[in-house]
């Protein structure tokens, strides 16, 4: 059995990039991440694309076959972001209509952005696979094509350029990381590196609430996922495709899954510590990396950071979530006689350790409350978790009961 997509056809899909739409992403050393694994770790910094993920890969590929082919009036294409936006840049430049299905939840900095790029966005259905039964349901008269955000070979040979270019740029390579949404990244890239070089070890992540590779592994076949839930928006795809599928089975050696949890401590750590800002699903490699479940010690190690289109609504919540759990952002609740002057004690108590509210309010509808007793909580910025001890031993020792409650 050969494989529908060949190193040949990535290679051919490579030499025909416009560099003004598709460039080489450079790869860079991450110290941190290599004192937290164990490893040798080179980020591939795919988010810094034009626009802002790998899917321009793909997407300008089939766009400039279709232009090519000279039948096409319009392509059509369903995403949930970044192949929306490769999608509308390469049908831009190729001069070509595009219109674009996105679920109405869709990130609003992705909507934003792939109307930007020129195409008609279209808001339909709460999942991948609904926005593409629309797409397809546009995309069924003779002078419309529909371009798939995976399950195409034109697709997955654009993708497949990725993995040439990290094994030129890292040819001590032992293990990349790839996250896995619909496969058409890590089919490209695993059929890319198993012909330029085969004993490079390719593992795919996935969030585990938006998981389906594992289980089609296990069946022998995809099976799809009805609900995804996840903050890696870009790879909750809900199943992959035959042709994908088929070359994960073939050349992908292992299939890890993550947390949003995990998820959302990587891309504050790649904040924090490579000043690198990707979304949820760029991010994933990373959580695979730190979560403890991969062997990469002594190993030369590339995860792919292969989307940055984060929405700022959910940095923000990422961001809290994160801070939450590092003691970085405390709730506290404080038991109190309802009386004049208390908020200020304790404000100053607060203060005089170098903690700063955020917020304050009083609770006095409270069934556990005596008569004349309110609870104040206050939201506190922190330094970690010793300075969130320091700060609630310091109300006790006002004789102050007080509880965490975030």
């Amino acid at each position: 059995m050969t494989d529908p997509v060949t190193v040949t056809d990535i290679r051919r899909a490579r030499e025909r990039f416009d560099p003004e739409i598709v460039r080489e992403t450079p790869v860079e050393r991450s110290r941190s991440l290599s004192a937290m694994s164990g490893a040798d770790v080179r980020l591939k910094m795919e988010h810094l694309q034009r626009t802002g993920s790998f899917k321009t890969r793909g997407a300008s590929t089939k766009v400039a076959a279709v232009a090519a082919a000279g039948d096409a009036d319009r392509v059509v294409a369903a995403s949930a972001g970044n192949h929306a936006q490769g999608v509308a840049l390469a049908a831009a430049n190729a001069d070509i209509p595009a219109t674009v299905v996105m679920p109405a939840d869709a990130p609003q900095a992705k909507v934003d952005a792939t109307r930007g790029y020129g195409a008609e966005v279209i808001l339909h259905g709460r999942t991948f696979q609904q926005a593409v039964a629309r797409a397809r349901d546009i995309a069924d008269h003779p002078a419309a094509v529909f371009v798939h955000a995976y399950d195409d070979p034109a697709i997955v040979a654009g993708q497949g350029t990725l993995g040439l270019e990290v094994a030129e740029q890292v040819p001590d390579l032992d293990t990349v990381i790839v996250p896995v949404g619909g496969g058409g990244l890590i089919a490209g890239v695993a059929t890319a590196l198993a012909a330029v070089a085969p004993e490079v070890r390719v593992v795919g992540v996935q969030a585990a609430d938006a998981a389906t590779v594992p289980d089609s592994l296990a069946k022998g076949a995809p099976v799809d996922r009805e609900e995804t839930r996840t903050i890696a928006d870009g790879i909750a795809t809900g199943g992959v495709a035959d042709l994908t599928f088929d070359a994960i089975e073939r050349h992908v050696d292992e299939v890890v899954t993550v947390s949003d949890d995990e998820i959302a401590h990587a891309i504050l750590t790649l904040l924090g510590r490579a000043k690198q800002l990707v979304e949820g699903a760029g991010a994933a490699s990373v959580a695979a990396l730190c979560s403890g479940d991969l062997d990469v010690s002594g190993e030369t190690v590339v995860p792919l950071l292969c989307g940055g289109n984060i929405d700022m609504s959910m940095l923000d919540t990422v961001l809290e979530h994160a801070m939450t759990d590092r003691d970085q952002l405390l709730r506290l609740r404080v038991r109190i006689e309802d009386e004049p002057g208390e908020l200020s004690t304790l404000s100053t108590v607060l203060a005089d350790r170098g903690a700063n509210v955020r917020h304050v309010r009083h609770d006095r509808a409270v069934e556990d409350l005596r008569v004349g007793e309110a609870y104040l909580v206050f939201e506190v910025a922190a330094a970690g978790r010793e300075h969130a001890t320091r700060l609630m031993e310091a109300i006790r020792e006002r004789d102050y009961e007080v509880a965490r409650v975030n």
